[in-house]
C-alpha cells in the first residue's frame, strides 16, 4: 500500500507541472498576441517547429489504446499486438509526403477542406461524422486513465472516469492547443525514453530473471496451453490485421482532425514534412515496450492469464519497479492519454467552430471571444459523451478502430481526390463521403469485421471507386467539374 502512495504522489506531481507548463506556455502566447483569437486558442498561432510538431503528432497517436491497450491485448496477441503502434509510425511516414498540401491549404479542418472543394453536403456531414468519432475516441483515453486511477487509489471504476473527465476538461478549456502541444514534449520523453528504461529495469526484477527467462517462461506457457496463447508471436495478430493497420492509420491520419490541425499548425509545409517523418520513426521504436511490459504481467503475475485485463500495464509496473519508476512510467502514459483526450476535445471544437457553428449558424458574423466561448461548449459536450463511452465496459483498441473508420472511411477519398483530383464533382464528392461511411458501419456492426479487418479499408477503397464512377457518370451528364483548391505559396 505504501508503495502504492509513492507512485500515486509521483504521478499527481507530474500531473501538476503538466497544468503549470501547459498554462505557462499559453500565457506567454496571449502575451505576443494584443488580443487572444479563436486560432491562437485553436491553432497555437500556427507556429510549432519540428521537434514540437513530432512530439504533439506522436502524443496524439499514443495515447491509452497504444499504451494500455497494447499491455491488455498481449493475452489474446502476444508481442503481435504492438503492430497497433508500429503501423502508426508507418502511417505517419506515409502521409509525411501529403502533409505539406495540408499546411498549404489554408484550412484548419477535414471537413474545411472538403467543403471547399464538394460543397456544403460534404462539409456538414463530414464534420458531424468527425464530431462523433472525436467524442468516441475522448471515450477510449478516458477509459485508460481511469484504469490507472482505479489501480492505485481505490476508487471505483466510474468515480474514475468522472475525475479523468473533469480534470481533462479543465486543463483544454483554459490552456488550449498551445497549453497540450508544449507539454507534449515532456511527454514524449517519459513515454518512450522513460517507459523503455524503466521495462529494462522491470526485466531485472527476481520475480522476471531477464528478458531471455520471461520468453522461456512465455514459451513454456503457449506450448502448455494448447493454442490458446502465442505470447511470443509477431504474427499472431494476423497478416490481413497488420495490412488493415497500416491502411486504417494512412488513411484516418489523413482525415484525422487531431493529426491534421497539428500539422496545418506548423509554421510551414517543410516543417509538416519534417515533423511527421520523426514522429513516425518514434512511434514504430516504441512500440514493442508496452507490449513487452504486458508480457511480464501476463507471464510473472500469479494468476493474472487467467483472462484478458484492462490493467496489464500498469499492475505489471506497480508489481515489478520500485514505486518512483512505476510512478514516473504510469505519469507518462497518464498525461497522454490526457494529452490526446485533450487534443480530441480540441479536434471537436474547431470543427463545431468553423465548420458549423460559424458558416450556417453565426452566418460567419461572430466575435473572436464569442468563437472562443462557443468552442469550450463543444469541448464541454465531447467530454460528457468521452464519460458515456468509458462507462459503457466497450474494449479501447475496439472503440478507436471503429472511431478511426467512421471519421475516415468515407472522407478520405473526397479529401485526397479534393487535394490532387481534377476530374471530381459535387455529386461524386458527396456520394463517395456517404457510401463509405455506410459500408464502414455496416461491416464493423453488422458484420463483426470479418477476417480481422478493419471497416475503414473496404469503406475506404469502395469510396474511392464511388467518388471516381460517380463523378465520371455525372460530368457525362453534363455535370460540372469542380475547380482545383488553390495552395499557398511557401
Amino acid at each position: 500500500m505504501q508503495n502504492t502512495t509513492q507512485t500515486l504522489i509521483v504521478i499527481i506531481l507530474y500531473l501538476i507541472l503538466t497544468v503549470v507548463i501547459g498554462l505557462v506556455a499559453s500565457a506567454k502566447q496571449k502575451r505576443q498576441a494584443k488580443e487572444q483569437t479563436a486560432e491562437d486558442f485553436l491553432m497555437a498561432g500556427k507556429s510549432l517547429g519540428a521537434l514540437a510538431l513530432a512530439g504533439t503528432l506522436f502524443a496524439a497517436n499514443t495515447g491509452g489504446a497504444s499504451t494500455t491497450g497494447v499491455a491488455n491485448n498481449v493475452y489474446r496477441f502476444g508481442l503481435s499486438a504492438s503492430w497497433y503502434v508500429i503501423a502508426g509510425g508507418i502511417g505517419f511516414v506515409l502521409i509525411s509526403f501529403i502533409a505539406p498540401y495540408f499546411r498549404r491549404a489554408g484550412a484548419n479542418t477535414v471537413p474545411e477542406v472538403i467543403g471547399m472543394r464538394f460543397g456544403k453536403r460534404s462539409h456538414i456531414i463530414t464534420a458531424i461524422t468527425s464530431i462523433l468519432a472525436l467524442f468516441m475516441a475522448t471515450g477510449a483515453q478516458i477509459i485508460a486513465t481511469a484504469s490507472i486511477i482505479n489501480l492505485l487509489t481505490g476508487f471505483d471504476y466510474n468515480t474514475a472516469v468522472l475525475i479523468t473527465a473533469v480534470v481533462v476538461l479543465v486543463y483544454t478549456m483554459i490552456g488550449g492547443f498551445a497549453s497540450v502541444a508544449s507539454a507534449n514534449m515532456m511527454h514524449v520523453l517519459f513515454i518512450t525514453v522513460g517507459m523503455t528504461i524503466a521495462m529494462f529495469i522491470m526485466s531485472g526484477n527476481p520475480a522476471i530473471g531477464g528478458l531471455g527467462n520471461l520468453f522461456s517462461r512465455a514459451n513454456e506457457m503457449s506450448a502448455a496451453s494448447a493454442g490458446e496463447f502465442d505470447f511470443t508471436s509477431m504474427l499472431r495478430v494476423g497478416i490481413p490485421t497488420i495490412l488493415g493497420y497500416i491502411a486504417m492509420y494512412f488513411m484516418t491520419f489523413t482525415t484525422g482532425q487531431e493529426i491534421v490541425q497539428t500539422l496545418a499548425s506548423a509554421k510551414d509545409s517543410g516543417t509538416a514534412l519534417t515533423g511527421s517523418v520523426m514522429a513516425g520513426v518514434i512511434s514504430a521504436a516504441y512500440g514493442i515496450v508496452p507490449a513487452l511490459i504486458g508480457l511480464m504481467a501476463y507471464v510473472a503475475i500469479p494468476g493474472f492469464a487467467d483472462g484478458p485485463k484492462t490493467n496489464a500495464l500498469a499492475a505489471a509496473t506497480v508489481e515489478f519497479a520500485h514505486p518512483i519508476i512505476a510512478g514516473l512510467v504510469l505519469s507518462g502514459v497518464v498525461a497522454a492519454t490526457i494529452s490526446s483526450a485533450s487534443g480530441n476535445m480540441i479536434g471537436t471544437a474547431t470543427m463545431f467552430s468553423n465548420d458549423l457553428y460559424r458558416p450556417y449558424i453565426a452566418k460567419d458574423q461572430v466575435e473572436e471571444k464569442k468563437a472562443i466561448l462557443v468552442s469550450q461548449v463543444a469541448m464541454f459536450a465531447a467530454a460528457i459523451f468521452g464519460v458515456a463511452v468509458a462507462l459503457s465496459g466497450s474494449n479501447i483498441i475496439s472503440v478507436m478502430m471503429s472511431a478511426f473508420a467512421l471519421r475516415s472511411a468515407g472522407p478520405f477519398a473526397a479529401f485526397i481526390f479534393g487535394l490532387f483530383a481534377d476530374d471530381v464533382t459535387e455529386k461524386g464528392g458527396f456520394y463517395a463521403i456517404l457510401i463509405g461511411t455506410v459500408v464502414a458501419a455496416v461491416w464493423i456492426f453488422v458484420l463483426k469485421s470479418p477476417f480481422g479487418l478493419n471497416g475503414i479499408v473496404p469503406g475506404g477503397l469502395v469510396a474511392l471507386a464511388a467518388i471516381y464512377i460517380i463523378s465520371k457518370i455525372d460530368i457525362s451528364s453534363g455535370g460540372q467539374k469542380l475547380p482545383r483548391l488553390k495552395m499557398a505559396d511557401e
